[in-house]
């Protein structure tokens, strides 16, 4: 039997329906953006907001400041008039629908940092009004929407599933990949009673390609964690599988491409200098730390951790074998990083291993530099100490003048045959290398 939804339910739904409703977007980085451009394209008038004034003049100029979010969205968005973005969080009573897109990283001690999900549910409550949906989206343990954010919105003195409607829904971003643009991926949603579930599903309808809904916003929350643990677990078990390898002299690269072959029970996954981005890196360990409140061990996903946070160390370790084997020291040597950014041919370098390899060669005191096409100045990283650095410039008296290139991130403008022909030396992390045939520079696997 149908339920029947509370009138203010109803009028936000009927709003949700003829696409009226005002979708707010808090947060606008590399979820929020695209996130927007979702709900823009099914013909939803949107208002995003950052506590950054920077972004917003950046936007209300019409200007990106993500690479893979073109300007020209940007432009479109304010000439159709169905976009403005603010600082004013006093603003959120505007929006219908307010789909939180705010940082969820983790503290000094590996610990969930939720400071900017209760900030914004705390600017939320000053100003909510009935009838309005909020939908978090950031990465988080499960139980956060119900005994986090639901507990600071009842602050306003309205009532949860009856004046206001509470869901949860996982982003799921995969930054630089045409193929699976926010419109185009499934999305999970979880709702905190069956009347918010029924409201956030017939939101994302409009603007995602298939609903997914579940029964709580506990299972959204804990699909999202499992996804990237089964991400993280893997990759460490391929990290591991590399270091042993090399050791017998076989090509992990090798034995992957021939293990994908098997139609079935197998799925590839690729080892690197480290883990990097804003999921995979920290998701892991919001469920660590769940688990320790519930006095149970993890040991999957604490050893994936040590695995995963050891590889930059085992990355330098190759680096000095390298130099050695040309008789030269680590100490006082040039070492050129090819790619910041974590992933190739986007921009963004949150949780790149690139920084912990830069730390590492300089406390071993290694003279180095870098180049990333996409990133032209080392931007400042809360956990990392880098020198001041901007991007150089790949000719060949550069290449030349370096003791070794450390190839990071394999970003597909990079000319590899070049590279290997004015470099003396190369440690491939990537496997970026391996269709190089005429090399002058004698090239390491790490």
């Amino acid at each position: 039997m149908k339920q029947e939804l509370p009138p203010v339910a109803q009028q936000l739904k009927s709003a949700i329906q003829n696409r009226t409703a005002r979708v707010g977007v808090v947060g606008l980085g590399y979820v929020g953006l695209p996130l927007l451009q979702a709900f823009i394209r099914a013909g939803f008038s949107t208002i995003g907001y950052d506590v950054d004034p920077q972004k917003v003049a950046h936007l209300l100029a019409g200007e990106s400041y993500i690479q893979h979010v073109p300007s020209a969205w940007i432009a479109d968005w304010l000439a159709e008039q169905r976009f403005t973005a603010t600082a004013d969080m006093g603003r959120l009573p505007e929006a219908d629908a307010i789909l939180i897109c705010v940082p969820t990283p983790l503290n000094e001690s590996r610990d969930p940092d939720l400071t900017y999900v209760q900030a914004t549910a705390e600017q939320i409550a000053a100003g909510l009004r009935p009838g309005q949906l909020v939908i978090l989206e950031s990465t988080t343990y499960p139980g956060t929407t119900r005994d986090v954010i639901v507990p600071l919105l009842k602050t306003s003195g309205l009532a949860a599933g009856t004046d206001f409607f509470v869901a949860y829904s996982p982003e799921r971003e995969d930054p630089g990949n045409a193929d699976f643009t926010a419109s185009r991926i499934p999305k999970v949603v979880g709702g905190l009673d069956p009347v918010s579930l029924e409201l956030a599903d017939a939101l994302y309808s409009h603007a995602v390609i298939q609903t997914v809904p579940v029964s709580s916003c506990e299972v959204a929350e804990a699909c999202k964690i499992m996804e990237n643990t089964y991400r993280a677990v893997n990759i460490a078990l391929v990290n591991e599988l590399k270091v042993l390898f090399d050791r017998l002299g076989i090509d992990v690269w090798e034995v992957i491409d021939a293990a994908k072959t098997k139609p079935f029970g197998f799925q590839a996954f690729y080892p690197g200098p480290g883990l990097g981005g804003h999921c995979i890196p920290i998701d892991p360990f919001y469920l660590t730390w769940l688990a320790r409140r519930h006095e149970m061990p993890t040991r999957f996903i604490e050893l994936a951790g040590e695995i995963n946070t050891a590889m930059p160390r085992y990355v330098v370790e190759r680096v000095a074998e390298a130099l050695n084997d040309q008789h030269k020291p680590l100490r006082g040597s040039r070492i050129a990083i090819l790619g910041i950014a974590y992933k190739r041919d986007i921009d963004d370098p949150r949780e790149s291993p690139s920084f912990k390899l830069m730390e590492l060669l300089v406390e071993r005191g290694v003279e180095v530099s870098y180049n990333d096409p996409h990133i032209p100045r080392l931007p400042s990283m809360r956990h990392y100490q880098v020198p001041s650095l901007t991007s150089q410039a790949l000719t060949p008296e550069y290449l030349a003048a370096q003791d070794g290139v450390l190839i990071a991130t394999d970003h597909s403008g990079y000319d590899w045959e070049f590279i290997a022909s004015h470099a003396p030396m190369i440690v491939d992390t990537r496997n970026a290398t391996r269709h190089v045939r005429n090399a002058k520079a004698r090239i390491y696997r790490a």
